[in-house]
């Protein structure tokens, strides 16, 4: 794809949607940006569904933004996708939705304008919406679904929607309206971030697909910043973008059939940080409901303390959870999976070309660990390598324990523009 081009292509549409002359203006108010990626995973242990153990993704990604006035933005942006482990769609096509199992091979990444005047803000089109102000979990961020194929190394996913924002001295109002689920891409059913349960592993697996609900999502959030601290309260009403997993074994021929379900789901929760001298404690809480027979009533909490201490910046704190009514039998639930854990992180800015970080989960019993450190380096303006390694280990029935056997490192090469 010639950058050029495209960004000449999505100005001239820009430029006719605004309805003006805007030839001589249009060159200073577009802007691109981009970059080329390819990463190599390397896994010590084969897993039982999946012998590979060296993989490769490639991607590359053009946004362009146009400002025409001081008071609207149009983004819009788009990636291509490779793999060698079969994570990529076949099809050429031009995916909008990001409803498929498989990550599309060319997808529209964003599309939105942006409207503001007078602390009123409207972002409305494809976008990343993002709540909550807690690290590695966080309850109450409930417009972000997720790429989950790599369990550990999950991209947020954009939805398309429409959200407002008014800003009235201390106090943000916040409303958000979805007109359709976007899901978490879950882990395929043949390779190794799938663990299935013994009685279910036994017998050959077939994805019998996903049950996509109709219907709309909508939030509001009220936040506040005081003298000292700040809080927010948030409201959610749609479906979960994590399923049930429904399972139903066939006799002839024997075979297990899953297939993804996404339940209703209602939200109410809080948020809070308080800076004292030495740290900020940030806490946040959120209460589960579903009308589904077949899914948890719960609660989510994280209570941790942030600190930052020249170029160290050290999160810590601990993520639990309360199931008030237990329904559901097999599902795929990060967020819950991490929670009766103590978790943290830590990043260092050596210099201006390099940074490392840190990041851990250990479960209270001591069933799961999860350790990950980063290292990254820049040369010169546009080039930059990240090396990755991740160390899991625990007992198979624990969330994190049972990818013992997908410890891996991990080379990205990028180059940007």
């Amino acid at each position: 794809m010639n950058r050029t081009f495209f960004a000449t292509v999505v100005s001239f549409a820009f430029s006719v949607c605004s309805c003006g002359s805007v030839t001589t203006v249009a060159a200073q108010a577009l802007t691109e940006r981009g970059f080329v990626e390819g990463t190599l995973f390397a896994f010590p242990q084969q897993a039982p569904n999946d012998p590979q153990r060296v993989t490769g993704d490639a991607r590359f990604r053009e946004e362009v933004f146009f400002k025409p006035t001081t008071w609207v933005q149009f983004a819009g942006g788009a990636d291509l996708r490779a793999n060698s482990h079969d994570q990529v769609e076949d099809e050429w096509r031009l995916d909008f939705s990001d409803r498929g199992a498989l990550r599309p091979r060319a997808s529209v990444r964003r599309l939105s304008a942006t409207f503001n005047h007078r602390g009123f803000t409207a972002d409305i089109g494809k976008q990343l919406i993002r709540w909550g102000k807690t690290d590695i979990v966080t309850p109450t961020d409930r417009f972000a679904p997720r790429d989950f194929l790599n369990v550990i190394d999950a991209e947020f996913l954009p939805v398309t929607g429409a959200r407002a924002s008014w800003q009235h001295g201390d106090d943000t109002i916040e409303g958000v309206w979805v007109p359709r689920l976007t899901p978490s891409r879950v882990p395929l059913f043949n390779q190794r971030w799938t663990v299935l349960p013994p009685n279910i592993a036994s017998a050959p697996v077939v994805d019998a697909g996903a049950t996509i609900p109709r219907g709309s999502e909508t939030g509001a959030r009220w936040s506040h910043v005081g003298a000292g601290f700040e809080f927010a309260l948030s409201f959610f009403d749609g479906f979960n973008d994590l399923p049930n997993i429904a399972a139903v074994v066939t006799p002839a021929p024997l075979a297990v059939r899953l297939t993804r379900v996404y339940p209703s789901l209602r939200m109410v929760g809080g948020e809070t940080a308080v800076p004292t001298r030495w740290f900020t404690i940030k806490g946040e809480v959120a209460s589960f409901t579903s009308s589904s027979a077949a899914t948890d009533d719960y609660v989510l909490y994280v209570v941790q303390i942030e600190r930052q201490a020249g170029e160290w910046v050290f999160v810590g704190g601990y993520a639990g959870q309360v199931v008030t009514e237990r329904r559901a039998a097999l599902t795929f639930a990060p967020d819950r999976g991490l929670t009766r854990s103590f978790v943290g992180r830590a990043s260092y800015t050596i210099d201006p070309w390099r940074s490392a970080a840190f990041e851990a989960a250990a479960r209270q019993n001591g069933d799961g660990l999860y350790v990950k450190g980063e290292y990254s380096e820049a040369r010169g303006n546009h080039w930059r390598v990240t090396l990755t390694g991740v160390a899991i280990a625990g007992h198979s029935d624990d969330f994190l324990g049972q990818y013992r056997r997908n410890s891996h490192a991990a080379l990205a090469v990028r180059y940007s523009f």
